[in-house]
């Protein structure tokens, strides 16, 4: 039965415990395997993740025509807009970001394998009565890796 790894399970503390039992039990019977790559961020992580694909170039394979910055990464600047992987009142983030992790290395450009995930994940989610929205629904900002808890 597959499980998170090490780094995982490292990147999932601070993170609201309703959303690791969502991730730790979707892990074990995925047909995608996946890494949690981002949970909780600090204000000035989040600052700089604002700032890539604006102020500060994205290394994602940016396009130097259409653009030349790269990708921008998050609507969220942290300040005037709070990302949910930020800490809230309770203390706790509530969202993580998770990467297909294919054949020994990250997959961040298969969006059907982020497709079968979150499929996954929102099923589970479901049956452990958990409210989960997934970023790749999102309607102004579709953002793949990305799963919260709704409100």
């Amino acid at each position: 039965m597959p499980v998170l790894g090490k780094k995982s399970l490292e990147t999932l503390k601070g993170v609201h415990p309703d959303l690791v039992e969502v991730i730790k039990e979707s892990i074990k019977e995925c047909p995608v395997d996946f890494t949690v790559f981002s949970g909780v961020r600090t204000l000035a992580e989040q600052k700089h993740l604002y700032s890539l694909g604006r102020t500060v170039k994205n290394p994602d394979g940016y396009d130097k025509v259409k653009k030349p910055l790269g990708n921008i990464v998050t609507k969220a600047d942290g300040v005037k807009t709070k990302s949910n992987h930020q800490v809230k009142a309770d203390g706790l983030g509530h969202a993580v970001d998770l990467v297909p992790y294919i054949d020994g290395k990250l997959d961040w450009n298969t969006t059907a394998n982020y497709k079968i995930i979150s499929a996954h994940i929102l099923a589970t989610a479901k049956c452990l009565g958990i409210n989960v929205a997934w970023g790749g629904n999102f309607k102004s900002f579709v953002d793949y890796p990305h799963f919260e808890l709704k409100k």
